[in-house]
């Protein structure tokens, strides 16, 4: 069964946003949309990471949220300062950040954001009007 994407804001431009269900099958979808995407922009190199990273993220948002979760890439643009980044933002309903922790080794949980802060330049959180915003950037190699 393939899960359905809520919403498709644009895939066309520079940017590309998909509104998911807070459902599990939005982990699968989010993931191949995202590996999608960054193959049709030539991004393949860092498909992999960006949809194991974005896995993690839409799955905390499952975990800890209700309502739909938004998934959106920003691809690096030549004539600016941010040539070689990909941005990669994943949205909830819920109003608190996550936290980074130390898990256990026996712990099935908790890895998620320090595997978001070990593989990537920057990333970070902010509040909006519905919610927040997780956000990492990736460097694309040239």
């Amino acid at each position: 069964m393939r899960w359905e994407v809520v919403g498709v804001t644009d895939t066309a431009g520079d940017h590309a946003e998909w509104t998911f269900p807070a459902d599990p099958g939005a982990v699968r979808a989010a993931r191949g949309e995202v590996r999608r995407q960054l193959h049709g922009w030539d991004l393949d190199r860092v498909g992999d990471l960006a949809a194991l990273l974005v896995s993690e993220l839409v799955t905390n948002a499952l975990r800890h949220a209700t309502g739909p979760i938004g998934v959106r890439l920003v691809r690096p643009d030549a004539r600016s300062a941010a040539d070689g980044v990909l941005l990669v933002e994943v949205s909830d309903p819920l109003p608190y950040p996550p936290r980074e922790r130390a898990a256990r080794p026996d712990d099935e949980s908790g890895r998620g954001l320090q595997l978001v802060a070990s593989t990537t330049r920057r990333w970070g959180t902010r509040l909006g009007e519905t919610g927040k915003t997780v956000w990492f950037e990736l460097t694309v190699p040239g």
